[in-house]
């Protein structure tokens, strides 16, 4: 069931119709039963999952609160750790290791027949998973204490809004919300109802639309022409933001419609200037939780220049794996690590530079710093978007060697679809950036928010992408 389909808008209206006419212990109750219908609409069978990973939690979430020695707190925490993470990698990489096992040996001459199983990955498992373990890991340091209510705990495992995307809630933030009585407001209904439609317009207008010329050429086994690999770079850089950002607002606008508040996950991204920043902006959700959970545990940065950069390439290798059961995806964890420490390891010479006190100057330097750390960030979806290895290399000869505007390769249309989706979405950022606020078109006057609702509403009704496409990250 996809937040893009009519079937969606049915099954939200009725869900929240009931929601407005229960009090706070049934609209739990019912939330639950139609979050599970939600995930149950793609395959019932694989909420198994959700229940083990909610019974699993739950129960060790109690054990490590009730029991008095450190060992078995560690014990109960280890119980939920190798739970979910052996659901996690049965599903989700036995087949790639198993194929990769099989190739290691016949190096050392040793054939074998590995075992490959007809696995299907449950969708949105790399999320829930991670969302679960946060609650008994945030109990073990002692940063919240365990739910006696079952029921409230496993909507929160199985809240439908962000099941199968994110954002990764904590359960300090979401569990509260969850236990206690919601109060709707006009003014969070008003953020939310924007939010939806503002999602919408990212997933259905423009990521949809530019998937029509980056499909092409990424599943072409070449030769390559430089520039239309650029340009289908660019356009996936843009296509993943408004595919991932556009799930991640729509989720957050109907919990707010519901009198939630659940986490921003994207907080304008291509205005980074370096890789810290960036991962402080993208994907908020998974990388605050490999920093607190992975980077910080290992050590952080707290024992030397060294112990902090293997800590930095540990935690984007895996960040990098838990994107999916491919060496493209280790590949590019690879290449983010890389960014991280470059970056640290350039900061002396950085912050020795001279500074200027002329605003337009500093302005120019910002824009031209965007700029070029965007190319770094396209080079690693080249990567992350690639078939094989062996494509990267071809993709990359041709960027470099093979750099021809040659006509009859559609590149001026290529060009043309890129800027016509993409300026309304980069002048609202823009205004966004400036105003340190992603809802500063809800402060506008009201003739030019209206321009704006009905700018978005034409390129949905007219040139919005039908079929309701699935949302990228439901693969990982």
């Amino acid at each position: 069931m996809l937040f893009n389909s009519f079937q969606f808008a049915i099954f939200f209206l009725t869900v929240y119709g009931l929601y407005l006419s229960l009090n706070h212990k049934w609209q739990n109750r019912m939330l639950l039963i139609a979050s599970y219908i939600f995930y149950g609409a793609w395959n019932w069978k694989f909420l198994s999952l959700i229940w083990i990973s909610t019974l699993l939690d739950y129960t060790c979430g109690r054990k490590i609160s009730q029991s008095r020695s450190k060992k078995k707190k560690k014990l109960f925490l280890a119980f939920s750790v190798i739970g979910n993470l052996s659901i996690l990698g049965f599903f989700k990489y036995f087949n790639f290791f198993s194929e990769n096992l099989q190739e290691l040996l016949q190096v050392f001459g040793l054939g074998t027949q590995p075992r490959f199983l007809n696995i299907i990955l449950p969708i949105g498992i790399s999320f829930y998973t991670f969302q679960t373990m946060s609650y008994t890991l945030d109990i073990y340091k002692k940063k919240m204490k365990p739910t006696k209510q079952f029921f409230d705990f496993a909507l929160f495992v199985a809240f439908f809004p962000q099941l199968v995307a994110g954002p990764i809630e904590r359960a300090k933030n979401l569990l509260p919300q969850i236990l206690k009585p919601r109060k709707l407001k006009l003014k969070q209904f008003n953020e939310g109802a924007y939010l939806i439609l503002w999602g919408l317009f990212l997933k259905v207008f423009i990521a949809d639309n530019l998937a029509r010329i980056v499909d092409p050429v990424f599943a072409s086994s070449g030769p390559y022409n430089g520039v239309a690999v650029l340009l289908a770079v660019y356009a996936f850089a843009f296509q993943i933001f408004c595919d991932f950002a556009g799930y991640s607002n729509i989720a957050r606008g109907l919990c707010k419609c519901m009198g939630f508040e659940i986490m921003i996950n994207f907080n304008l991204p291509y205005f980074s200037v370096n890789p810290s920043e960036f991962w402080r902006r993208w994907h908020i959700s998974l990388s605050s939780w490999l920093k607190d959970y992975l980077y910080i545990p290992l050590g952080g940065n707290q024992k030397g220049s060294l112990l902090t950069y293997r800590n930095l390439a540990i935690t984007m290798l895996l960040g990098g794996l838990w994107h999916g059961a491919a060496w493209t995806f280790i590949l590019w964890g690879a290449y983010q690590g890389a960014l991280l420490i470059g970056h640290r390891l350039l900061q002396p010479f950085l912050n020795k530079l001279p500074k200027t006190k002329n605003e337009w100057l500093q302005k120019i330097l910002f824009l031209i710093k965007v700029f070029v750390f965007f190319q770094f960030v396209c080079l690693g979806w080249l990567i992350f978007r690639a078939e094989s290895l062996s494509q990267i290399v071809l993709m990359l000869k041709s960027i470099f060697c093979q750099f021809e505007l040659v006509s009859g390769v559609g590149l001026k249309g290529m060009a043309q679809t890129l800027f016509s989706h993409l300026w309304l979405l980069l002048t609202i950022q823009i205004f966004c950036y400036r105003k340190n606020d992603l809802l500063t078109v809800l402060t506008w006057p009201l003739w030019a928010r209206a321009f704006i609702y009905i700018l978005i509403y034409i390129s949905l009704v007219s040139f919005g992408a039908t079929g309701g496409n699935e949302f990228i990250y439901f693969q990982f």
